[in-house]
């Protein structure tokens, strides 16, 4: 049987309940007898062993709680969802800054922002517009076509592009595009991002870079049209890297503006007809930057922008090819920015009536790439005849030149100079750059000052073989 003792308190006749099993026979508890010295060592011991048992559970039971407290908080610090709250605050903080800025800049040097594509897209949307290209054209009737005779017919054809706002002055609206995109118009318009449709004109082109800047009046523009366009943030394109993300804004196939986005293929990539090909021992070679973004007809002239939602180059749909997917072309705003101001601070023109047209009296051809290798011509117009009496041959030009520059714009092709002469009344004076020929078959640079005469007097006509300079024929 147990026998029970009270450890709590001295009168020993209140009994506890903490048992204590007893060793030999039962017997029955004696109040009148004091307990013997055995009994109250073991007491003792009994005690301080409780004591201490009591003791390191409460010391074990503060340090697993401290313990416990730490490991909570180093993991809610370094949590998944602690890390991504952060992150967004961060991404939050930094799209607020970078979609403030609108006017053009320098860039900040940095392609690797975190901005989302729509953010992007809203940011950049307002500052491109859809260009309209109206001409009429003469085209063979189906009679002329197999010989039955005939007379021509002219037709008006309709062709679409984009172009990105990138500044104005006192009284335009200024607006870069490609070259191949104005080529050739009798009349412009451009679409802002509230869909209202105003007619631009033509400020200034360069066709061996493919750009050109067209102006919308500032007083033609509404003031809630004015409200929701921007001037383009510029960037800097000799920052990009090989593998960031590009986005590319344009009004691909006329059906308005639409974004695509893929990654930066190459850089400094420049072009050989048709193909491409990295790297190259001529430093005056364009070089373009290579994007697997879609870029489309209709695409040119639009903007490529980094991740940043700077600008950083002009698309160019002229430069794709069908054979192949997945490589579009834009040029860089490095190579585009100084052609682009010296465009801005040319005088638009408005086409003059064709009577009123001035003329120059040549006759040429365009000198081909296959010219230029082996008879080292340089690259323009040939000039095969100067009409008698003519504005040329009072400016002193002689057959054998080529005509490179016309009042200081790039000339390539006989069409183009056709083109700008539409643009130029009979009588203004106007600044010709030529190739004259010298000794050793070598060519020297002159520029002279003509006087433009009248297009129903003298005609500007295109030949189809001009002679070379050793008297044979060449495209």
């Amino acid at each position: 049987m147990s026998n029970y003792y009270d450890f709590n308190s001295d009168n020993n006749s209140e009994l506890s309940h903490y048992p204590i099993f007893s060793e030999g026979p039962a017997s029955s508890p004696n109040p009148d007898k004091k307990p013997s010295k055995r009994n109250r060592n073991k007491k003792k011991t009994l005690a301080k062993r409780i004591g201490s048992l009591t003791l390191s559970a409460v010391l074990f039971g503060s340090v697993a709680a401290g313990s416990f407290q730490a490991v909570n908080h180093i993991y809610a610090a370094n949590s998944p969802a602690a890390a991504a709250s952060a992150s967004a605050g961060s991404t939050s903080d930094t799209k607020a800054g970078l979609l403030k800025t609108t006017a053009v800049s320098g860039g900040s040097g940095s392609n690797t922002g975190s901005l989302d594509v729509s953010d992007i897209a809203a940011a950049a949307m307002p500052s491109i517009v859809s260009i309209t290209n109206k001409s009429v054209q003469e085209v063979q009737n189906y009679f002329s076509q197999f010989g039955y005779g005939g007379y021509p017919q002219t037709q008006e054809t309709e062709s679409q592009g984009s172009g990105i706002i990138i500044g104005k002055n006192d009284t335009e609206l200024l607006i870069v595009t490609n070259n191949h995109v104005v080529e050739n118009a009798d009349t412009l318009s451009a679409c802002f991002i509230d869909n209202n449709v105003l007619e631009a004109k033509v400020k200034g082109t360069d066709a061996d870079n493919d750009l050109a800047v067209i102006a919308v009046p500032l007083d033609s523009i509404s003031d809630e049209t004015m409200s929701a366009i921007a001037v383009a943030n510029i960037g800097d394109s000799d920052s990009l890297k090989v593998g960031e993300q590009v986005v590319a804004i344009g009004n691909a196939l006329g059906y308005g503006q639409s974004v695509t986005t893929g990654i930066a293929s190459a850089v400094n990539r420049t072009l050989s007809g048709s193909s491409s090909e990295a790297g190259t021992d001529d430093s005056n070679a364009a070089t373009y930057i290579q994007t697997d973004a879609a870029i489309n007809p209709g695409n040119s002239g639009g903007a490529l922008l980094n991740m940043n939602g700077e600008v950083i180059g002009i698309n160019s749909a002229k430069l794709a090819s069908t054979e192949v997917e997945g490589m579009g072309y834009a040029i860089p705003m490095s190579r585009a920015s100084d052609i682009i101001e010296n465009l801005m601070n040319k005088t638009t023109r408005e086409k003059v009536a064709e009577g009123e047209q001035g003329s120059l009296g040549i006759k040429g051809a365009d000198v081909t790439s296959e010219a230029e290798e082996i008879y080292g011509l340089p690259k323009g117009v040939y000039i095969s005849d100067v009409t008698q009496g003519s504005a040329a041959e009072k400016a002193g030009i002689t057959p054998g030149s080529v005509l490179t520059k016309f009042d200081g714009e790039s000339v390539t092709a006989i069409s183009q100079l056709q083109n700008l002469l539409q643009y130029y009344k009979a009588g203004e004076t106007v600044e010709v750059t030529l190739q004259v020929p010298g000794q050793n078959n070598s060519y020297e640079e002159k520029t002279v000052s003509i006087t433009l005469g009248s297009s129903a007097d003298t005609q500007n006509s295109q030949e189809s073989n001009a002679p070379s300079p050793a008297g044979n024929n060449f495209r």
